[in-house]
């Protein structure tokens, strides 16, 4: 099997790094997107961000998924040694807690748009489908639960980035250099 699909003894294997920066990406643009949208007057603009937020959403929503199913079908690579059992605990709950709000969030949102009684199509180009008939309670609700998620997720972002910059940097335990992209180096 190639290193594309096979993780080797030290490195994730390249879909697995793929997935990780891909869906790191979008999360990134995710988050000033949504913020920009929430805040702006009602306009063709804030509806524009909106789509644009709402479709990047099913995406990362897709991604997940199948980053889920790759996950649990691949054996990651090992822990550093010298990481105890303390800190390699600590980073399987930090990973099992972005992956669930991962999910929840485009799912949230999605449950948002349906309660708020408004058609999407992902991209303009493939209609939603709907789960949740129009409540505007419950619309409301879970505009609260998605708020409060995306908080949760920028502070579990702030220390996962954290951590991975002290394992390259004051570690120096390679962590971060096993989901780089291919011969590439944190310096």
């Amino acid at each position: 099997m190639s290193t594309v699909l096979r993780n080797s003894g030290a490195r994730w294997n390249a879909l697995a790094r793929w997935l990780h920066w891909s869906i790191a990406l979008l999360v990134f643009v995710q988050i000033p997107l949504g913020w920009l949208a929430s805040t702006w007057e009602l306009s063709p603009a804030k509806l524009g961000l909106f789509a644009w937020h709402k479709s990047l959403g099913i995406l990362v929503l897709a991604l997940m998924v199948l980053r889920i199913v790759w996950r649990t079908t691949h054996r990651p690579p090992p822990w550093p040694l010298a990481m105890g059992r303390g800190e390699r605990r600590a980073a399987r709950l930090t990973h099992a807690s972005l992956y669930l709000l991962l999910v929840l969030l485009p799912l949230t949102g999605w449950i948002v748009n349906d309660a708020a009684g408004v058609p999407f199509s992902i991209f303009r180009l493939v209609p939603l489908p709907s789960f949740v008939g129009p409540d505007e309670a419950v619309a409301d609700a879970v505009a609260r639960v998605h708020h409060g998620l995306s908080l949760a997720l920028v502070a579990l972002l702030v220390l996962h980035v954290g951590a991975a910059l002290r394992h390259q940097f004051v570690l120096r335990d390679g962590v971060l250099e096993r989901m780089l992209p291919s011969g590439r180096r944190a310096r």
